[in-house]
């Protein structure tokens, strides 16, 4: 079509297709093919620039590379967790590329035998707040692969710490710690029709990495990045078809910039199409980068296509031969999945928003898991033991935890603790003030493992039963207080709150605050 024709044709529709490339570090104490310590492990992540290094990494004559077993381990774990077959066996491959932050001048990785392959991974799509929907349905991706290679480094355009380069060095400086981290590249089908779509899968592929134990998972200090590729078909009134060239934006490392990069990319492709006329067709893919400031994609360079890496296995490295018998231990050790979690939860009786908070730390989930065996076991109905444990974590654990500036799994307080305060809770032997200042009083030091009731009655924290003494605390405040009393006597019921929050401070907090608006309206005669 003539650049005339293309400026005057109706597009009736844009179907996009989008694929997704994702990097992922394991969580490995040395490198994938060198025995120097690995920045995505976190003993080592604050590294100076630089001190990550050995002969294998700077590619010194006569280096040998040799396999890191657990990060093909940790890389098993996650394939079948996303439903791949295992090789048996595999290989690894050269794939030559001259960047100045690789200094091999190739990267290790795997060609036509990759170690995972053909999966099929189950996931749900996000409600308006960004939580996962049980109520959305199960979607699904195909995953071509998931192979094992090493990172590379990384240019540094600041010095490290964020102070200028220094003018002697001219520009930018290279950083070799990440090079040679084991990364796993999980390739999914180009079967995405939406930025949505997307986005779910990431977050859901985060939160699997990190169950199965696979990545720290910190997308700030670039553990997943994330690669989209998109494209879409564009059709014309008349029928006629076009489908524009791919483009790749590189390194996302937020659930924000994949989405708006998607979107970005979905609405200018075609205003390209009207302008330049390319297709789809070899030669013609294309990364780009993303401007978070300006939220637009801006060119970087045409993207090869495999021959153009001229892959070759290497020769240094031997057949990877995969035991079918060490799979299936493999697979014995998996825990139960996030998504399966999730909807379990859920069926219990939470939200979908409290279920995501829970699951986002597997420890916190376990932890959970097992509060909720203990509460019931303590005698709490069983549809009511999920929500009354998810209540003490998520009300009175979030604001500690939010005080304390960490993770609400950082606070020390162990499931038995967790049970016992759900309990209390739901007997009502303590008011809700009170149980937060138990929880915070169990999270100090020296009160490790100590019993919740006992801390809660040496502190006079517990609920009082005594009738008497009650009788007596609303008579002073009746007494104390004649314009509210006929206030209520008039009609406004509202008003007895305050009375109830005089009570409650004369009591210290220990008497039942139902109770007491019974006895003040039994007393007021209202």
């Amino acid at each position: 079509m003539s650049p005339e024709q293309r400026a005057a044709a109706e597009i009736e529709s844009v179907r996009p297709i989008v694929g997704l490339e994702v990097h992922v570090e394991l969580r490995t104490r040395r490198k994938m093919f060198a025995p120097s310590a690995s920045p995505a492990h976190p003993e080592f992540e604050s590294s100076p620039a630089n001190t990550l290094l050995d002969p294998v990494v700077l590619a010194l004559p006569g280096a040998l590379p040799v396999m890191n077993r657990l990060a093909i381990e940790l890389s098993i774990r996650v394939g079948l967790a996303l439903g791949c077959s295992i090789a048996k066996q595999t290989k690894w491959d050269r794939k030559g590329y001259t960047y100045p932050d690789l200094p091999k001048g190739y990267q290790i990785s795997q060609y036509d035998l990759p170690l995972c392959f053909d999966g099929r991974a189950a996931y749900r799509g996000l409600d308006a707040r960004g939580n996962t929907d049980p109520e959305g349905g199960e979607k699904h991706v195909g995953i071509i692969r998931a192979h094992l290679e090493e990172d590379a480094g990384k240019l540094l355009h600041e010095a490290p710490g964020g102070a200028p380069v220094p003018p002697e060095i001219g520009g930018s400086i290279v950083d070799l710690n990440r090079a040679g981290t084991p990364l796993l590249e999980i390739v999914t089908q180009p079967e995405f029709s939406s930025s949505e779509d997307v986005v779910a899968f990431c977050k859901h592929l985060r939160r699997l990495c990190r169950f199965v134990g696979a990545t720290e998972g910190v997308m700030q200090k670039g553990h997943m990045r994330f690669e989209p590729n998109i494209n879409c078909v564009i059709t014309l009134s008349g029928g006629r078809t076009v489908t524009t060239p791919i483009v790749e934006i590189k390194n996302l490392n937020s659930f924000r910039a994949v989405g708006a990069a998607i979107d970005h990319e979905l609405s200018e492709q075609p205003k390209r199409w009207r302008e330049d006329g390319l297709v789809m067709g070899r030669g013609m893919k294309s990364t780009r980068g993303w401007d978070d400031a300006r939220a637009v994609t801006v060119p970087q360079r045409e993207k090869e296509d495999a021959h153009d890496y001229r892959y070759f296995p290497d020769p240094d490295l031997p057949m990877l031969e995969v035991d079918p018998s060490w799979v299936e231990q493999i697979r014995r050790s998996l825990p139960e999945t996030p998504l399966h979690r999730l909807e379990r939860y859920v069926e219990a009786g939470l939200s979908a928003g409290e279920a995501d908070v829970i699951l986002e730390e597997r420890g916190l989930a376990d932890r959970f898991d097992e509060a909720v065996v203990l509460a019931t076991e303590s005698g709490i109905d069983g549809g009511r033991a999920h929500k009354a444990v998810a209540n003490v974590l998520l009300q009175h654990g979030a604001r500690l935890a939010n005080e304390r500036a960490c993770g609400i799994e950082d606070l020390p307080i162990d499931a038995g603790q967790l049970a016992s305060l759900a309990k209390l809770r739901e007997d009502g032997a303590i008011q809700s003030s009170n149980a937060g200042e138990l929880v915070a009083k169990l999270c100090e030091p020296g009160f490790e493992g100590r019993d919740p009731a006992g801390v809660a009655e040496f502190e006079g924290w517990l609920v009082v039963r005594d009738e008497g003494a009650l009788e007596a605390w609303v008579d002073e405040v009746i007494a104390a207080n004649g314009p509210i009393v006929e206030q209520i006597r008039a009609g406004k019921q509202q008003a007895i709150g305050r009375l109830i929050g005089e009570v409650m401070k004369k009591s210290g907090g220990s008497a039942d605050a139902k109770a007491a608006r019974e006895k003040l309206l039994e007393r007021i005669g209202s």
